[in-house]
């Protein structure tokens, strides 16, 4: 599957969708789009704009909206809207935690107690006093959370393991930290003492306590356990209760609206924006006073199009992404999580429940962010290998564990408009450009979302802004909410526990409004709740009810409204013909319609990892023989000990390249050398591991690098200049400076002639690192699946390859 290029939404074909009435209170989204288009330049301008409906731009909405005591005013007029589903991006895809950030202030400590404290001390302490301050405002966000919100919040414990009393090499690489087994009870109870002991207390966990109560732990060599406490939360259901909140308070806000381009007034202020609605396919201008732009690590994207001039602005937020992995839930304890602070490569390791499964999480790696949530395998792998350290010898994590898994992008932010020598910022950025007005907000953290929205107002507004209140009101399905709620539905309803239970920690007092949708089950028990899949607590009530909340999509439902895309995405795939009828039904779609974005939410679930690895680049990963068995025993479906062709063809389709039955029988015949009309798992790892294989597919991909080639090489010279480098870059709607094109190119140039030859250009496909994303490019632009069907019909020995491209690694294999 081809991805969509860096910084763009995943393409969409407008549904047309019909008119759904919204949640009790709450405008439709169709009427949303008409009072955003009711905007004009002299008569109504909004006085807040906010481009990006994540967890920072909703939250915008949602403050602005609720804000008292402006001056002369009665009100905001608050506008916002959002490419794609609210939370599409990086605030779906974090790792569920309403963390106060101990890894900061673990670093904060280690740069105040270096050399530089005596090297350079007034810089020093200042950086530890801004760091330590970020820490302790998202232990009061937290509180706010944690407190405040509790139908979307709970507190998870999470456990410390220590296996020796001095680490070495240390943590953190400070020599202080090779202590932390014997500092750790101390440094939690200060991080307790953060959110002034409002938190669950921190404690220690004896070896035997240990075995008891999270006895997948290894029981060789662990002296004791530090337990504390940190909030989790269902990230996209917090974003969209912030959203909605936002609509209940007045903002007109609305889903897959995309900004286009910016309307500038004579002096080249942003007064307004184009901008597309992808239900309807309309476009429509709105008007503003005040633009802010909330697009998290695609900022940079929307910042080009405040330029009048359509220069490329200078880059101010970088990505930097977190790989997670969902393994079965019993892996872990129901209510208790681990914490690996010390990994082979220095990063966090996160081992939590959530959702009746286990979140394997990593913290940041920078790299450019991607719409679609493809995890690279080796980071998969990674995961895995390091999780095992501390889980029982009885208990193996299988490659065919991974029932789902994902990667997403949060912002680091720089500000380009800071004047010479000032301060970088190390939490959220707010930067004003002066030219065309527009203000832009990145950074931060999910915990901080309501501080960052209250922070850039403030800054807009000036001293109109008025009083923020967004501490003292409840979230969408606040109202309503308490512990007992669950219990009443199950007494009214006869729905299940788990379902009632689910249904409450997502829609909290709104809850009644889903049940009133639910239909017969048709069973002696549970009554009512027809589930989507069975193993998960979703129904098919909450689809309907999802479309009243602005779902438009498949995907919506499928990775946001539910989190099955997330938990298990082979589940996702069965739930997918369901969920496709109700939002049929619910939105007026006709059959083509339907027909068409079905094969959109395939495309897009082809994207999360599960148990079958896909490569990571366009190179296979060939697997070894304990993991191509552990592929076979998935294909296997029936439990035979045989594939046969259906098994074979359902595979192919799960993996987002279905084969038709020529190319079927072609491969089947392949892998079945004795004939005899199945595959045996001798027969598959065989073939799995063939040379053959391999060389035929390294031969397909070096053509695929020449057909690339000659595309680029426009006047037939058998040589690539700077010139055809850049013309490339402009048909295919890229922007590249003149400084990259001269890097890339010096890269490919090799023997230093001036010209870059085919093979250089294929060595540099094959195994140059390329941070500028050209490679990317090219491969997702240029080259389509015809070429992949076109290897399968030459020579079926070889691997159905789902296409997909990252900044590093062996791009042929």
């Amino acid at each position: 599957m081809e991805a969509p290029p860096v910084g763009e939404p995943f393409p969409l074909k407008p549904p047309k969708n019909r008119e759904v009435v919204g949640p009790k209170g709450i405008p439709s989204r169709a009427e949303q789009i008409r009072r955003l288009k009711s905007s004009t330049k002299d008569s109504e301008p909004y006085d807040i704009l906010v481009i990006g409906g994540g967890a920072t731009g909703a939250g915008i909405a949602f403050d602005a909206a609720t804000r008292t005591d402006i001056p002369n005013n009665n009100g905001l007029r608050v506008a916002c809207i959002e490419r794609g589903d609210f939370a599409s991006e990086t605030s779906s895809r974090s790792t569920k935690l309403i963390w106060a950030g101990i890894k900061y202030l673990a670093s904060a400590s280690a740069a105040l107690l270096s050399w530089d404290l005596l090297t350079n001390p007034i810089t020093t302490v200042k950086d530890f006093y801004s760091e330590f301050s970020m820490v302790f405002n998202c232990h009061q966000e937290r509180k706010y959370m944690l407190d405040k919100q509790r139908h979307l919040t709970n507190w998870v414990p999470i456990v410390c393991p220590f296996t020796e009393w001095n680490i070495w090499p240390p943590p953190f690489g400070h020599p202080i930290f090779s202590f932390f087994p014997v500092l750790a009870p101390a440094v939690f109870k200060f991080y307790d003492a953060l959110s002034q002991f409002t938190c669950p207390p921190s404690y220690i966990m004896t070896k035997k306590e240990a075995r008891t109560k999270f006895p997948q732990l290894s029981e060789q060599d662990i002296k004791y356990c530090a337990v504390f406490y940190e909030g989790q939360h269902n990230d996209s259901r917090t974003n969209i209760a912030i959203a909605l909140s936002a609509a209940e308070k007045g903002a007109h806000i609305a889903n897959y609206v995309e900004m286009t381009e910016g309307i500038f007034d004579e002096n080249g202020k942003v007064v307004g924006v184009k901008a597309e609605d992808r239900i309807s396919g309309e476009t429509f201008e709105i008007y503003a006073k005040h633009i802010i732009f909330a697009g998290g690590p695609f900022t940079d994207k929307l910042r080009n199009k405040e330029q009048k001039t359509g220069e490329s602005v200078p880059p101010a937020v970088q990505g930097a992404s977190g790989s997670h992995i969902v393994l079965p839930g019993y892996f872990a304890p129901k209510d208790m999580g681990l914490l690996d602070y010390n990994t082979s490569d220095g990063r966090f390791l996160f081992f939590l429940p959530w959702q009746g499964s286990v979140i394997v999480g990593t913290t940041d790696k920078k790299c450019d962010a991607e719409t679609l949530p493809y995890p690279p395998e080796e980071e998969i792998q990674w995961m895995m290998k390091e999780v095992e350290k501390y889980l029982s010898n009885d208990l193996k994590v299988r490659r065919s564990d991974v029932l789902s898994a994902w990667r997403g992008w949060r912002p680091l932010a720089l500000d380009p408009h800071a004047p010479p020598g000032g301060q970088v910022s190390r939490d959220h950025v707010i930067s004003t450009n002066p030219t065309s007005g527009v203000t832009f907000i990145a950074g931060g953290k999910w915990t901080t979302w309501r501080e960052m929205a209250e922070d850039v107002l403030d800054k807009v507004l000036g001293d109109k802004a008025g009083k923020c209140n967004t501490l003292d009101i409840l979230l969408h399905g606040g109202e309503g909410y308490h512990k007992s709620l669950s219990i009443q539905l199950i007494q009214k309803y006869g729905i299940s526990e788990e379902v009632a239970e689910h249904l409450v920690r997502t829609y909290g007092g709104r809850v009644w409004e889903v049940v009133e949708k639910c239909k017969p089950t048709g069973k002696q028990w549970p009554r009512y709740g027809v589930q989507l899949v069975d193993g998960y607590p979703y129904i098919e009530a909450e689809v309907r009810f999802a479309c009243q909340e602005y779902a438009c999509t498949i995907e919506d439902i499928l990775s946001r409204r539910t989190r099955l895309a997330f938990l298990n995405s082979e589940a996702a795939w069965e739930a997918l013909p369901r969920v496709a009828e109700i939002m049929a039904e619910e939105l007026g779609w006709n059959k083509a319609t339907k027909k068409e974005q079905i094969k959109c939410a395939e495309k897009y679930l082809a994207a999360y990892g599960g148990r079958i690895p896909y490569e990571d680049d366009i190179a296979l990963r060939f697997l070894a023989y304990e993991d191509a068995m552990d592929m076979f025993r998935d294909i296997d479906r029936d439990g035979s000990g045989f594939i046969d062709p259906q098994e074979l063809k359902e595979i192919a389709t799960r993996l987002g390249n279905p084969l038709s039955d020529k190319q079927l029988k072609a491969l089947f015949r392949t892998i079945d050398t004795d004939k005899n009309g199945k595959i045996s798992a001798e027969e598959f790892v065989a073939w799995i591991q063939d040379e053959q294989s391999k060389n035929d597919v390294k031969k397909y991909f070096h053509a695929t690098a020449t057909k690339i080639f000659e595309d680029i090489d426009t006047d037939g010279s058998g040589f690539l200049d700077k010139e055809e480098l850049k013309a490339v870059t402009i048909r295919l709607g890229e922007v590249f400076t003149d400084k990259e094109i001269s890097k890339i190119f010096k890269a490919m140039d090799k023997n230093k002639d001036g010209k870059v030859g085919l093979q250089e250009f294929i060595n540099w496909m094959d195994k140059e690192n390329d941070k500028t994303g050209f490679r990317k490019m090219l491969a997702n632009n240029m080259q389509g699946a015809n070429m992949q069907s076109a290897w399968l019909d030459e020579r079926a020995s070889g691997v159905t390859i789902k296409r997909k491209y990252t900044n590093s690694g062996s791009f042929l294999g």
